[in-house]
């Protein structure tokens, strides 16, 4: 089985759409995917590090930074699509298959 490859967007998806939103929605995938794979590990750690509340505290500083980052380029992308309703456009399904990087049905 072959797989074919998608390439990573490297334009705006429409020509009303700030140029920054694609950079943005890459960036809130991995983010959300980073967030979510450290978030089972949290709990663990959390409890490695009790015998240290300066490590604690620490942990607890990373994890609400990311989370505040997360919910920053949520608004960020919230505010780029909205642009592109506003404008009455569509982004393509192409340009969606191609941020998460594999063909559609693939």
């Amino acid at each position: 089985m072959s797989q074919r490859s998608v390439p990573v967007p490297a334009h705006a998806p429409t020509p009303s759409s700030p140029r920054w939103l694609t950079i943005v929605m890459r960036c809130d995938r991995w983010g959300s995917y980073w967030y979510i794979a450290v978030g089972f590990l949290f709990a663990p750690a959390l409890l490695i590090l009790d015998p240290w509340p300066g490590a604690v505290m620490v942990a607890w500083v990373l994890i609400s930074s990311a989370g505040l980052w997360l919910g920053l380029l949520g608004i960020l992308m919230a505010y780029g699509l909205a642009k592109v309703l506003r404008a009455g456009e569509e982004i393509s399904e192409e340009f969606w298959w191609s941020l998460l990087g594999r063909p559609p049905g693939g």
